[in-house]
């Protein structure tokens, strides 16, 4: 390679004594050295060959100065030749006194390599490589075949070669620490001279960089068993180094390094199988092939599982938790997002540790590892069932039931128990899955054979749930006695309406294994039938829209249905009781029940209820009907509104005509029910039979509020009927100039007296028609209308017709 460094001559040199002394191996000194290696191989004397030929020529082989004067200076030429890498001669003087002698080395061509004496990295992470570049220069004169060695943690390439006189080379030193502190070493080059190896002092400094995680703690929450949950984390990198990461298993490379031998361990006896072992498959052997084949086999199976085990990076791996990514590189001043998944396997809680390997961090670090599994949620509609009373060698017969509230299927058995009365009770299915959001209805069956109290508890096992389902169930088994027993304590009807059916139910039961006959009746009730609203709004002329009503007797206002009937061993009935009150007021009733051959009054169900009449509003107070014709009918209509939670009954009260009544009205629909926040209507038809100006009043009742009855008003006037055209517009549109165009209308009479008109047109150009005639009462008239124009006007006509 080219020589960066000025070309050297290859002339020889004189070198003084005081250069060739010993020194240290610093390639500073090198040189030093150099030359004192080749005093020490001329001092052992010449090769034999030299005897023979002279491998050093002197030219002139003497030097005779003349004419010369004492303290000048005079020089001449002295011609040395080298035939040899390395000589010695001695040059004598001799003068009329002395005898100088001069030695004579001369040094063969070598190579000599230019290295520093140290080099130092001053402060790099821990597990980074750091690099740096040295530029070697060959200043010898002979080709180098050398090679350079270090120690761990230094490193160099390349680590042999060959470098040409003078040329120069680039060689990478690798710092890579696994260690904090100080680390020193040594670079040796050694070359193909023979010399003793030249050292480089190393040094570099490995500390912590700035890296490290977001948390060093992740907790994922109650996850469902089988179902995954994510956190996310951050290994963030503050230095300017590219780092590389990754999750491993163990803390330390110690620990990753017993295992790999523990596992290479569990290997070994598979190497020392006996042969005896395949004494029983010799036929087998035969044709596969000899027992040491078998052996060799094995070993070769062993060698490579072992292989295997020593390449093994034992990245983190868990059955529970899993990271992604496991391995990656980060960028100077950036951060990576790592995924941390959990799916539990049990309703456990689980704790694991990942150790994350990193560029530029000594130790490993730790991400500690929570979660929690999260099994079924299945819980029972009720934990716990009193059964009361219940007969000996009777069958009772309830329903409960299991409910998933998880988001997993949730497996469940019925654990039997033999214990008390526990063997008494059947559940029915007594496994199942139930799906996630489901239900599964239980039959619990219960035939006790001997009386007494019981008080149990049954378990259902739930997969994957550390806990089971409880249920607890109580009661007392007695000898069959007759009696009945409602499912409520108490029916509410709430607030009701005047006159509206309300109906509720309630469940009638006999737990005796007897069937019963039964009979209900209700405390202080009338016996006349009430009134329903529906009945009262078919007549709108009844006087209770307005007196209220009247009765002989107390209204029956409760109705049972069943009112008797005959109940089977643990049946039971179900009952439904209807109140249609006539009464304004609040209800405090008792439902009573006679057995028939035991007894009255056996059981009781109490009832309550308030009666109310709702607020209805008549809208407008002022019906306006303008101007009527004589007779002729007209229909506005009233708004009835209820801005209340219950229903309300109207009626228009129909009127009291007299022969002179002015105006007469009526409704095709004067009564109705107007639903809870909602508007109903009543149409009025009217008819004025006098001419002038009348306000006729109007009753509009409302269904048990006789005394505050809305009170209305009709106004109109009365007029006589008039002539009036059909239609009021005649249209000839495009029409022919001066040719006659004709169109028909239609005058009514709707009077009771015939009536006269006169009719004429009139526009800008005057009156261009004219006609008169008689019109009858009740009759039409059917009149025709010409008109012819001049070319290209465009005009309108006015018909103006008087009576």
């Amino acid at each position: 390679m080219a020589s960066a460094f000025p070309e050297k001559s290859s002339t020889p040199r004189l070198l003084s004594r005081e250069r060739l002394k010993s020194f240290s191996l610093l390639p500073s000194r090198f040189l030093k050295e150099k030359f004192l290696n080749v005093k020490k191989k001329v001092s052992n004397g010449l090769p034999s060959v030299l005897q023979k030929q002279s491998l050093f020529q002197v030219s002139p082989p003497e030097l005779v100065f003349e004419n010369f004067a004492t303290q000048e200076v005079s020089e001449m030429v002295l011609s040395l030749v080298n035939k040899d890498k390395n000589y010695c001669h001695e040059l004598v003087c001799l003068t009329a006194r002395e005898r100088i002698v001069v030695p004579i080395r001369a040094i063969g061509a070598r190579a000599i390599l230019h290295f520093p004496d140290q080099l130092d990295f001053s402060e790099c992470p821990v597990k980074y490589s750091t690099q740096k570049t040295l530029l070697v220069h060959n200043i010898g004169n002979l080709a180098a075949d050398y090679q350079l060695s270090t120690q761990s943690p230094f490193s160099v390439v390349p680590a042999r070669g060959t470098l040409g006189a003078g040329d120069t080379m680039q060689v990478t030193v690798e710092f890579h620490p696994l260690t904090i502190g100080d680390h020193s070493g040594s670079l040796a080059v050694c070359c193909n001279t023979g010399e003793k190896s030249i050292q480089t002092n190393l040094h570099g400094e490995a500390v912590d960089a700035n890296i490290g995680l977001s948390t060093y703690s992740v907790k994922i929450g109650k996850t469902f068993i089988n179902t995954s949950n994510y956190t996310t984390m951050f290994i963030e990198n503050r230095s300017n180094i590219t780092a590389h990461f990754q999750w491993k298993t163990f803390p330390t490379e110690e620990d990753e390094n017993e295992e790999k031998r523990r596992q290479c361990y569990l290997l070994q006896p598979l190497k020392e199988v006996p042969p005896d072992n395949f004494i029983e498959e010799e036929d087998t052997e035969q044709e596969e092939g000899s027992s040491e084949d078998h052996t060799a086999l094995l070993s070769y199976m062993v060698q490579e599982e072992m292989e295997k085990v020593q390449e093994d990076p034992m990245l983190f791996s868990d059955d529970i938790f899993s990271i992604e990514p496991m391995e990656g590189e980060i960028k100077p001043n950036c951060s990576a997002e790592i995924k941390v998944t959990f799916k539990p396997l049990e309703a456990l809680g689980y704790l694991s540790v990942a150790y994350c390997s990193i560029s530029g961090r000594e130790s490993r670090l730790p991400l500690r590892l929570r979660g929690q599994g999260q099994g079924p949620l299945v819980e029972l509609s009720c934990r716990a069932l009193n059964l009361g009373n219940i007969f000996v060698n009777t069958t009772y017969v309830c329903e409960m039931t299991l409910m998933n509230h998880g988001a997993i299927d949730a497996p469940f058995t019925y654990i039997h128990t033999t214990a008390n009365v526990g063997y008494c009770f059947k559940f029915a299915p007594e496994e199942g899955i139930i799906a996630p959001g489901g239900i599964q209805t239980i039959q619990i069956s219960f035939n006790a054979t001997v009386a007494g109290r019981f008080e149990e508890e049954f378990q259902f096992s739930v997969a994957g749930s550390p806990t089971s389902a409880i249920l607890t169930i109580k009661g007392r088994v007695s000898e069959p006695e007759p009696t009945l027993h409602f499912n409520v304590n108490e029916l509410d009807f709430g607030d009701i309406s005047f006159g509206f059916p309300s109906t509720k139910t309630c469940r009638l039961t006999n737990p005796s294994p007897v069937p019963l006959s039964f009979k209900l009746r209700m405390s202080d009730d009338g016996t006349q039938p009430a009134v329903r609203s529906f009945d009262q709004i078919r007549n709108d002329s009844d006087p209770s829209w307005t007196e209220g009503i009247h009765f002989y007797v107390e209204p029956r206002e409760f109705t049972m249905n069943p009112r008797q009937g005959t109940i089977p061993p643990q049946g039971h009935q179900d009952i439904e009781v209807t109140l249609c009150s006539n009464t304004v007021m609040e209800f405090y009733r008792t439902m009573l029940v006679d057995l028939e051959g035991f007894g009255s009054g056996v059981a009781s169900l109490s009832i309550t209820a308030r009666c109310l009449v709702p607020e209805l509003r008549v809208y407008p107070h002022m019906l306006l009907y303008d101007e009527c014709r004589l007779k002729v009918p007209y229909e506005r209509k009233f708004l009835v509104v209820n801005d209340t939670h219950l229903p309300g009954c109207y009626g228009l009260v129909p009127q009291k005509r007299m022969e002179d009544t002015p105006v007469f009205y009526s409704s095709p629909q004067p009564c109705g029910i107007v639903q809870p926040h909602s508007i109903a209507e009543i149409p009025v038809v009217l008819e004025v039979q006098t001419l002038g100006e009348h306000r006729t009043s109007v009753v509009i009742g409302v269904f048990g509020d006789e005394r505050n009855p809305r009170s209305v008003v009709l106004q109109s006037t009365g007029r006589l009927a008039d002539i009036y055209p059909v239609p009021r517009l005649i249209e000839f549109g495009r029409i022919p100039a001066l040719q006659p165009n004709s169109q028909t209308f239609t005058l009514f009479n709707e009077g009771l007296v015939p009536r006269d008109f006169r009719i004429e047109t009139v526009s800008i150009w005057g009156a261009v028609f004219q006609g008169n005639g008689l019109v009858r009462s009740s009759h039409d008239l059917v009149c025709i209308c010409n008109i012819s124009i001049s070319p290209c006007v465009r005009g309108g006509k006015i018909l103006q017709y008087s009576i």
